[in-house]
């Protein structure tokens, strides 16, 4: 999952959504460093990935990219279900999508002291650039991709990676209506657990 549907599955409380960012960037044990909020946000992002990547139907469509792509596929399939969780958030939320953006905004800003210099400079941009919001356009998808693919030392695969994906963007679409609602249940099973 990436960054709209973490916080979504994290809300509304402003510690879990603050752990929510801070999960992507955070590394090593949790060890009572962050306040127990935001280190259970960031427990829950941790096995909202583990949840994700393991489940069955996230391996059959892995299956569905071109070889070329299959070794990036998590990270496409992570940036496109941002893209149709903005498409049918009617679905998932009776909240506005552009209210909860604001809301998020509002809670990450008042938890900006116990972020990381990456986790603040992640909120910054998110901020300035509108990230949320722009993943309702699909041309948010390879965009956020080709950035991505400027971390890889060897080039950038995801360059150019919109005429690829093309072909499976209905099996990305299937696979999200699929498989979030499953995944809405199970990350609010696991945050009460994590209470």
């Amino acid at each position: 999952m990436n960054f709209l549907a973490h916080f979504h599955l994290a809300g509304p409380e402003q510690g879990l959504l603050a752990g929510a960012l801070e999960g992507d960037f955070r590394k090593g044990r949790l060890q009572g460093e962050l306040p127990s909020d935001i280190e259970r946000g960031v427990a829950l992002h941790r096995a909202i990935d583990a949840y994700t990547d393991t489940h069955p139907l996230m391996t059959e469509l892995r299956g569905h990219f071109p070889t070329s792509l299959r070794r990036y596929a998590g990270i496409l399939i992570d940036l496109s279900f941002d893209h149709f969780l903005s498409r049918h958030w009617h679905q998932f939320n009776d909240l506005p999508l552009e209210s909860f953006i604001r809301e998020v905004h509002t809670a990450l800003a008042a938890q900006q002291q116990h972020l990381s210099d990456r986790a603040e400079q992640m909120r910054c941009a998110m901020l300035q650039h509108d990230i949320l919001a722009r993943y309702g356009e699909w041309a948010a998808v390879p965009a956020s991709a080709a950035r991505v693919g400027e971390r890889f030392r060897r080039g950038n695969p995801l360059l150019h990676v919109e005429a690829e994906l093309e072909p499976v963007r209905q099996s990305l679409e299937q696979a999200f209506l699929s498989f979030y609602p499953q995944l809405q249940s199970w990350a609010e099973f696991t945050r009460q657990r994590l209470d």
